[in-house]
């Protein structure tokens, strides 16, 4: 099912793909179009909630992964992958009702794709605090 959002989106998609050559971009963009067809399903079941609480979480993700692209300083940069890694956790959370819940669609391809996005951030965010502390020493 995913995989046909990105079958149907392909022209748009191998542009993007030739665009972006940073992993954490690009794994967040699609994401979020994977979430889109997802909760699209969700609302077409009338489970309107809990497709609009995953909407927004997990489209949050790509968009403060994209945001931190353009930092006002390093520790700017780290706050907002913070925050995009939080909305993980909240997309993860709605997920694993849907996976739970009785009469949902299975989650699974997205609880999949999400754990690679987090580990993602989370090596991200650790590598960036280092450079912080780095870039502190090196100053006083």
């Amino acid at each position: 099912m995913h995989s046909q959002v990105l079958e149907s989106k392909n022209g748009i998609h191998q542009h993007r793909r030739n665009e972006m050559k940073n992993p954490i971009l690009e794994k967040t963009f699609i994401f979020s179009l994977k979430i889109i067809a997802f909760t699209e399903m969700l609302q077409a079941q009338k489970k309107f909630n809990l497709a609009n609480q995953l909407f927004r979480s997990g489209t949050a993700i790509g968009a403060l992964v994209k945001e931190a692209q353009s930092p006002e300083s390093l520790a700017d940069f780290i706050h907002k992958l913070k925050i995009a890694a939080k909305e993980g956790q909240e997309a993860q959370y709605w997920l694993e009702l849907c996976k739970l819940a009785d009469e949902y669609p299975d989650p699974d391809d997205l609880l999949i794709d999400l754990l690679e996005i987090n580990k993602l951030l989370t090596a991200i965010i650790s590598s960036s605090k280092q450079k912080l502390v780095q870039k502190k020493h090196q100053q006083s």
